[in-house]
């Protein structure tokens, strides 16, 4: 089976199409045409991610967030993206990344953190994005919290007052998703949880919903998941490894 065999079921699954304005997903780097000797999955493309994919005998990275996400004026080795793509070109290793076409996505990374928390009905947020669903039986605001901290392995979580309501119907739009808040209030959502939100958007809520900040990384971090699932289907016997690196660049006291 060739690269350009598993890139079709990826983009099958969260077309190109899909992907934000500003967003850079797809082929960063590689020829497609190669045949896969195996899959790395990944959630950022370091150095060290390579390394491993060199180890294990893999040509084919799949990460969330591109590698490519801003221009690259020049090739030399003075950042870790430069030294990435060199690496990759020196070692005949494919990057691929699917990005905010996997958001937006049915059944992509919103619908997985809805899966991890054990949402039921869930559906899309219209004109917000993200999605929203509910909970089987309603939970007091805390246990919700805590049981979120939990599911994502949060060594910090934020969130707003304690709502003083029991929290059933629950939206969700994860990574930098703060611009889903005003779609989750509309939709009278109980609670929003997201992976990064600003300062001030803790103001003014006032027990209308209860915020769960996760973290940017932590509430991503099961989209490996979902391209194992979509290459296990067209290549089921295909090595495909998540990646044992920790890619979190943030560290907490």
């Amino acid at each position: 089976m060739k690269i350009k065999d598993i890139v079709s079921a990826l983009e099958r699954f969260a077309p190109l199409p899909l992907q934000e304005s500003y967003d850079n997903a797809g082929l960063q780097v590689g020829v497609t045409e190669a045949e896969v000797s195996g899959a790395l999955l990944c959630l950022d493309v370091t150095e060290e991610v390579i390394g491993e994919a060199i180890d294990l005998g893999c040509n084919l990275i799949v990460a969330h967030h591109p590698l490519l996400f801003r221009p690259l004026r020049r090739l030399s080795d003075e950042d870790h993206v430069q030294r990435c793509l060199r690496l990759a070109v020196r070692n005949d290793i494919c990057i691929y990344a699917s990005h905010t076409n996997l958001d937006n996505a049915e059944d992509g990374v919103n619908y997985k953190m809805a899966e991890k928390l054990g949402l039921v009905d869930v559906v899309p947020m219209e004109g917000g994005g993200g999605v929203i669903g509910y909970l089987p039986i309603a939970e007091d605001s805390l246990e919700f919290l805590e049981r979120a901290k939990e599911v994502f392995r949060v060594e910090c979580l934020q969130h707003n007052e304690l709502l003083q309501r029991p929290v059933q119907a629950v939206a969700l739009s994860g990574g930098a998703g703060s611009g889903s808040l005003e779609a989750a209030l509309r939709l009278g959502a109980d609670a929003f949880v997201t992976g990064e939100m600003g300062y001030h958007l803790f103001f003014g809520l006032e027990q209308r919903i209860q915020l769960a900040v996760l973290g940017h990384f932590q509430s991503e971090q099961y989209t490996t998941e979902i391209f194992y699932q979509i290459i296990g289907d067209v290549a089921p016997e295909l090595p495909v490894f998540t990646t044992a690196v920790e890619v979190n660049p943030i560290k907490y006291l």
